[in-house]
């Protein structure tokens, strides 16, 4: 006895329950690697964006030259570029006017540059929690698939008077078409090394400023 065991056959010949469990299943990994080639994009963008900014504001440029730097080409400033462009901005402005104590300039920069830093980092976490939520249940669903193709290839083994594996065989290959994982977590390592570059840099500007309030 032999059995078609391609992949269109095991698909059509599957039962209805599994078939949906696979279009849902290839739906939802579809959509999960659309997202995840935006984001790969997404990150290495803001990767050398960081980069770049760190190695012009480290370069021994003045602040103010960097700031024009920074504000002449808005479209392009992200991450690093967008903390420094709103501590700077609100660090001159609560510096200038009288009464202020440095250390309440300092705090009023800070919450600013946090804010910005946030924002930044809400952007960079974007699409992340869906793929979180695809690599937690899709195995759950898939195993559900299993489950059903694995009883389906019991069923043809109670009813047959030979036990072949030509009869078991499709039916545990259909369970295993229906399972499918969609890992995330490099991204959110990148994410993670990203904020903490992006927090480094909001501490050392600060420390700079620091010096700059007291002089």
């Amino acid at each position: 006895m032999t059995a078609d065991m391609s992949l269109v056959h095991l698909i059509t010949g599957a039962s209805f329950l599994v078939q949906m469990v696979m279009l849902l299943l290839l739906l939802i990994s579809l959509t999960s690697w659309a997202l995840i080639f935006r984001k790969r994009n997404e990150i290495k963008s803001a990767k050398q964006a960081v980069d770049a900014f760190e190695s012009r504001f480290w370069s021994g440029i003045s602040m103010d030259e960097l700031h024009k730097q920074v504000t002449a080409r808005p479209d392009e400033m992200k991450g690093a570029a967008t903390i420094f462009e709103a501590g700077f901005r609100t660090f001159v402005r609560l510096h200038q006017q009288e009464g202020i104590a440095p250390r309440e300039v300092l705090d009023g920069t800070q919450r600013a540059m946090r804010v910005v830093m946030n924002r930044e980092i809400d952007q960079l976490e974007s699409h992340l929690p869906f793929l979180a939520t695809v690599g937690s249940t899709s195995p759950y669903v898939g195993l559900f698939g299993t489950v059903w193709g694995i009883m389906n290839s019991f069923r043809a083994l109670g009813n047959a008077n030979q036990a072949t594996l030509a009869m078991v065989a499709p039916g545990i290959a259909e369970a295993l078409i229906a399972t499918a994982v969609v890992a995330y977590n490099r991204y959110v390592s990148d994410v993670d090394r990203l904020v903490n570059r992006y927090d480094n840099f909001l501490e050392e500007f600060s420390s700079i400023l620091h010096r700059q309030a007291h002089s």
